[in-house]
């Protein structure tokens, strides 16, 4: 078992399996709210669906929309269980944030540093602690 602490940029605990994401995604456009998948034609991981996954991306690509977008997944409980990033991103982190603030629904985004982040697997089991630790 690996633990690795990271940085809270939302808090939350949740455990799940996880999408690794090789590249970073627009969620405007990108991304489908009412069904959690990834649209964006150009995106390696194209087609698959986030809802109920523990999302780990390099990071964003693209518009401010992304809060309203992730938000409204979030809000339907077709989007993630957490995020974890290699790069804090304001508007994952403003997503997160404004859903856990108006629905009372928590979504932990963590920051890891690079050699950390480069440690997680794609489809193993993972927890995020309300503290940033994340174990897998």
């Amino acid at each position: 078992m690996a633990e690795y602490k990271g940085r809270v940029l939302n808090k939350g605990q949740v455990s799940g399996d996880v999408l690794l994401l090789d590249e970073p995604l627009s969620f405007w456009g990108g991304y489908d709210p009412e069904t959690g998948v990834i649209l964006d034609k150009q995106h390696p991981q194209v087609g698959l669906v986030m809802t109920g996954k523990i999302v780990v991306m390099p990071g964003t690509r693209g518009s401010s929309g992304t809060p309203g977008v992730l938000g409204e997944s979030l809000r339907l409980g077709t989007g993630p269980l957490g995020l974890i990033l290699n790069k804090g991103d304001i508007n994952v982190t403003a997503a997160a944030m404004i859903v856990s603030t108006l629905y009372n629904i928590d979504c932990p985004v963590i920051e890891l540093d690079v050699d950390a982040f480069a440690q997680l697997v794609d489809n193993i089991p993972l927890s995020i602690s309300l503290e940033g630790q994340v174990t897998q």
